[in-house]
């Protein structure tokens, strides 16, 4: 973690995101119905979502940090994958129903230009969105939290469709009355994309995806930094929530006594948690390289 308050900020930025949204959705409901704009309206709903995902992902991320037991034994992590979809599924169902509104409207010919009041409103959620977005995206990086990122999705999600709409008024009021509800078409198109992406992400880690290479490649090179380690041949790791595990199978030099052995696996574990702050499972399996095998150092 870049900061030592970085874990304290993994506790508060959830409360943040959830009275932020609760008081975008007032805002922004309130704003929609006095200037007649269905695209403010409809991102207000979107606001709406965005308190309920932020309820989940609080609810989520304290289950999180249950330590592993008798019915767990790898931990409570992966319930924020379980998180991230669910608020994936919040945008998407959410997307679906504004869809739906906004085509009735256009079908019923009832297009009247909102008063740009309505830009006020959409001009202030883009930049505190954009702030709640920076703010989470940080937070859920330096946490390796999957959820906590993909409520600053969410966030981020709200901020362009709030710009679509900012758009649509914008447009409205000098002549094209349509424009309202073609931006609030838009801001469904978007947030149905977004809720798309974080389902399909979080069925990647339900089902252990392997972690970036980025993460291999670092471990791959902190082992073979060990003059003892002869050879590495076999190595994984998956994310389970916010922690990284890593199966790594290496060689050491076959004239080495058990305990040195074991001693050249507690400092390559060693070595590994401090370079990768959230490796916090690493299963080494240790065995003699082959006899007349020349190892890297002097081959």
């Amino acid at each position: 973690m870049k900061f030592d308050h970085c874990k304290d900020c993994r506790e508060e930025v959830v409360w943040w995101a959830f009275y932020v949204n609760i008081c975008q959705t007032a805002f922004k409901g309130v704003l929609g119905f006095l200037s007649g704009s269905a695209g403010l309206l409809a991102d207000s709903l979107h606001s709406g979502a965005d308190v309920v995902a932020s309820a989940v992902t609080m609810f989520c991320v304290k289950m999180s940090d249950k330590p592993a037991d008798e019915r767990y034994p790898y931990g409570y992590g992966n319930i924020q994958y379980i998180s991230s979809a669910i608020v994936g599924m919040i945008l998407l169902f959410g997307a679906m129903f504004l869809m739906y509104e906004s085509v009735l409207k256009i079908m019923s010919g009832n297009l009247e230009a909102p008063s740009i009041v309505a830009a006020l409103g959409a001009a202030v959620t883009i930049v505190t969105n954009e702030l709640m977005y920076r703010y989470q995206v940080c937070v859920g990086n330096e946490n390796n939290s999957p959820a906590i990122i993909a409520n600053a999705w969410d966030n981020r999600s709200d901020a362009m469709s709030s710009v679509a709409v900012l758009v649509g008024v914008v447009a409205s009021v000098i002549g094209f009355p349509i424009a309202d509800t073609l931006a609030a078409i838009g801001v469904s198109l978007l947030v149905g994309k977004i809720g798309i992406e974080l389902i399909s992400e979080s069925v990647k880690g339900l089902m252990d995806s392997s972690v970036d290479v980025e993460i291999l490649q670092t471990a791959w090179q902190v082992t073979m930094e060990n003059p003892q380690v002869h050879s590495i041949y076999f190595m994984r790791g998956r994310n389970v929530g916010e922690e990284v595990h890593l199966d790594i199978r290496l060689r050491v030099d076959p004239s080495l006594r058990v305990k040195d052995s074991t001693a050249v696996a507690e400092a390559v574990k060693a070595r590994i948690q401090q370079e990768l702050p959230h490796a916090r499972d690493i299963r080494l399996f240790v065995s003699p390289a082959p006899m007349g095998e020349a190892s890297p150092a002097t081959a």
